[in-house]
């Protein structure tokens, strides 16, 4: 058989062995408000309307949920009640920290995406973007994350279908992140179950399936605030992830979820501001109370990218809170639903703020329109350019 050299590169086990606590916050970050809209603005992480209003993203009359509006697209069958949920994921920063994890990571998360619009997860296909696979640092890296995959999608029951390698990716500072790409598939068996990730009912009861952990390893608040990569990522244990999906989905089914938004990329603060302004023709404040979540540092509780993690809103706190009871996942009450307000109100037991809906949701939708518009040294450029012709 042929067995190629493996080996973990020295410098990338060190930084993973490095606490993400241990960087000192920026004086900046006295204003908690500042950081969420850095985190909002943040490329990963914001918007991507600029991009997807220039295609057509309707198939033909079928579309359900369409980019931006849930955490996956949702396509009806023709002549079924039935629907398909689409996403494709990876964290490439997780992967490159921890191979193994950060593959289990990138098909759960897909998962977890394709269940909060109310599909079963079904299957998967691939694209693994990765170095010169002949050097034994990108062979290892190749080699753990497609075991990570494996053991992700057997506890997950989705099959690989297929997929496809591109490998040889570097220029002369190095390889590209390791991003073995996920495209899940998912099926939802009664259109009436389609589920939206943004806030819709005032008064709704948000709940956090989950635990939220102090894992800022690899995470957006690490990369965007402190313009680093290093810690252990988030640990991923793909049987809670399987407990986690099927609560959520026996809870849609029941007519119990009113949103559903996968918490993740960005931490548990980014997923209540996205749940509030991610319709930015129909922004609801909320109600925030995180002192039951633990006695975690507040960059930690906010912006920790523990996995295992959904926010759903509801009119049924109740009987979420005991099926999720009877099926061991963590549940908690962490706020409501408050249409007529302007703010989202947070709670720490060390703080207590309040952030603008009008800030954050300019952060989110118009980062990437600024960032591509033209400026003025462009305009100038068009000018001489139009002189000399």
């Amino acid at each position: 058989s042929y067995s190629p050299k493996a080996r973990e590169a020295p410098a990338i086990a060190m930084l993973r062995g490095k606490d993400p606590l241990s960087i000192a916050e920026r004086a900046e970050e006295s204003d908690p408000v500042w950081t969420l809209e850095q985190m909002l603005s943040s490329p990963t992480i914001a918007s991507k309307a600029w991009a997807h209003r220039q295609y057509d993203s309707t198939v033909r009359t079928s579309t359900v949920i369409g980019p931006g509006e849930g955490d996956a697209a949702v396509i009806r069958v023709r002549g079924t009640r039935k629907a398909l949920a689409l996403k494709t994921d990876c964290n490439g920063r997780y992967v490159y920290l921890d191979p193994r994890m950060g593959g289990r990571i990138a098909v759960a998360e897909a998962a977890r995406n394709v269940a909060c619009t109310g599909a079963r997860p079904m299957a998967i296909t691939n694209c693994l973007n990765f170095g010169n696979p002949t050097r034994p640092e990108v062979f290892y890296q190749l080699k753990e994350a497609v075991a990570g995959m494996g053991e992700a999608c057997r506890a997950l029951e989705t099959p690989v279908t297929g997929g496809n390698v591109s490998l040889y990716n570097e220029n002369p500072s190095g390889a590209v992140y390791p991003t073995p790409v996920i495209g899940m598939v998912g099926l939802i068996e009664d259109i009436d179950h389609v589920t939206r990730s943004v806030f819709s009912n005032d008064g709704d009861a948000i709940l956090l399936l989950g635990d939220t952990l102090a894992e800022l390893g690899g995470s957006e608040y690490l990369s965007r605030i402190h313009g680093t990569v290093l810690g252990a990522p988030p640990q991923c244990d793909p049987a809670r992830e399987r407990r986690l999906i099927d609560t959520l989905l026996d809870a849609i089914k029941a007519g119990y979820v009113a949103s559903a938004h996968d918490c993740s990329d960005g931490g548990l603060a980014v997923c209540i501001a996205e749940s509030c302004v991610g319709n930015r023709d129909d922004l609801y404040g909320a109600s925030i109370d995180l002192t039951a979540l633990g006695d975690l540092p507040a960059r930690a509780l906010l912006y920790s990218e523990s996995q295992a993690r959904i926010l759903i809103s509801t009119t049924a706190p109740d009987a979420v809170a005991a099926a999720a009871k009877s099926a061991g996942v963590p549940c908690r009450r962490i706020g409501t639903v408050k249409r007529a307000t302007k703010v989202i109100e947070f709670k720490l037991r060390s703080r207590q703020f309040s952030a603008p809906l009008a800030r954050l949701a300019a952060a989110y939708h118009d980062a990437i329109p600024n960032i591509m518009a033209r400026t003025p040294e462009h305009a100038a450029t068009d000018l001489q350019t139009a002189g000399a012709a």
